[in-house]
């Protein structure tokens, strides 16, 4: 399964808010800035995640997004269903032989058990020096 700059900037724009979580809502052009992205880009990103009720905007000049729910609320797997649609590293049918069909559900199964299992909250905390329970995976 790979996963577009959709998912990959989303996450992004995600795991930046999880950062600042009870700090206030932050602008989208602060989280471009921070990482080099492109706003307009960005824009494009956080109205699906707006709309599926994972971010809330607030207006005015000090205005900007949060989290609609803490970080620890909010998966990886959430965030990539969102902007990438059903978790699946193939598209199969049931007229497929069993074993091999067999096969890529289990694979799914797989990938969308880690990303459902990793929240914001871990992949903020995350440490290279092992001195936490998170873990990184690479799909």
């Amino acid at each position: 399964m790979k996963i577009s700059t959709k998912g990959r900037y989303g996450l992004t724009i995600m795991m930046d808010l999880a950062a600042r979580y009870g700090k206030g809502p932050v602008p989208l052009k602060s989280v471009a800035e921070r990482h080099a992205l492109s706003e307009h880009y960005l824009e494009q990103l956080i109205a699906p995640l707006r709309n599926a009720g994972l971010v809330r905007s607030v207006r005015g000049a000090y205005g900007g997004y949060k989290l609609a729910k803490a970080p620890e609320e909010i998966s990886a797997g959430d965030i990539i269903r969102v902007l990438e649609g059903p978790i699946s590293p193939v598209e199969f049918n049931e007229e497929e032989d069993p074993a091999r069909r067999d096969l890529w559900k289990r694979i799914r199964d797989a990938i969308a058990k880690e990303l459902d299992s990793t929240t914001l909250a871990s992949l903020i905390n995350f440490t290279h020096d092992g001195n936490n329970d998170n873990y990184m995976f690479y799909i």
